[in-house]
């Protein structure tokens, strides 16, 4: 992995009890730093103005200033000039697609080998992933292709929950859901909990926050990982690091 890049993965921005982000605070602080202007992109919910206030709150408690993207008059223009990126959450395929009509992933993509520091949440970190096919999310709209910014090499299922073994729901369960995937694909997922984020800094992965994460592998039984593991998602459950 290019060590240049730096991007913190975040499953969700709401945390059960807590306000937007609020889970995030401490690696939000951390992995920004001397940043001192945040460019955000909203273009997952369909009311951007409201999403933009509410994230420019959050950033500016946080101590940075924060401009949404879809004010810009050239969006392209404001990724190349951005000090730092921030993807927010909501549907997938309506962010993807709005990505795609903006001609932004080249740039983002560009921008972020080049060690611009990337923050997704939710929707945000799965167009991170090579394409979306992990999404939770219903394909409200269609974008051209499900291919996405590929920043990482494998795939992320954000608010991950495991199967409660006293409901009586006859659904799939999220672990059903992507040995589905894996009946049809190879690329290793994390299914990240809400309340964990991963940051990805000099080469390396690391899982933060509270809740933990599972790795799932084609093949292979699912494997539990911790907060503070270092996440390489390619190499076989067990194998030594």
């Amino acid at each position: 992995m290019n060590p240049k890049k730096r991007l913190l993965l975040i499953s969700n921005s709401v945390q059960y009890g807590r306000g937007y982000l609020e889970h995030a605070e401490d690696e939000l602080r951390s992995f920004l730093g001397g940043v001192k202007r945040v460019l955000f992109v909203p273009y997952a919910l369909k009311d951007r103005d409201a999403y933009a206030q509410t994230a420019q709150a959050k950033f500016a408690q946080l101590g940075f200033a924060l401009d949404s993207i879809h004010r810009a008059p050239d969006p392209r223009k404001a990724v190349e000039s951005a000090e730092a990126l921030f993807i927010g959450g909501g549907n997938t395929f309506r962010l993807l697609k709005n990505l795609y009509e903006n001609r932004l992933l080249d740039a983002i993509r560009a921008r972020v080998e080049n060690g611009m520091p990337y923050v997704g949440s939710s929707a945000g970190s799965v167009v991170s992933c090579p394409t979306i096919r992990t999404t939770n999310d219903m394909p409200i709209v269609e974008p051209p292709s499900l291919t996405s910014l590929g920043l990482i090499s494998f795939q992320l299922n954000c608010h991950y929950v495991d199967a409660d073994p006293s409901s009586t729901h006859m659904g799939e369960t999220r672990a059903v859901r992507l040995r589905e995937f894996h009946e049809e694909n190879e690329t290793p997922v994390v299914g990240i909990r809400e309340g964990s984020m991963l940051r990805v800094e000099d080469g390396t992965i690391v899982l933060k926050g509270t809740t933990g994460a599972k790795i799932f592998r084609r093949g292979e039984t699912p494997s539990e990982i911790t907060p503070g593991t270092i996440v390489d998602p390619f190499q076989p459950a067990g194998a030594p690091r």
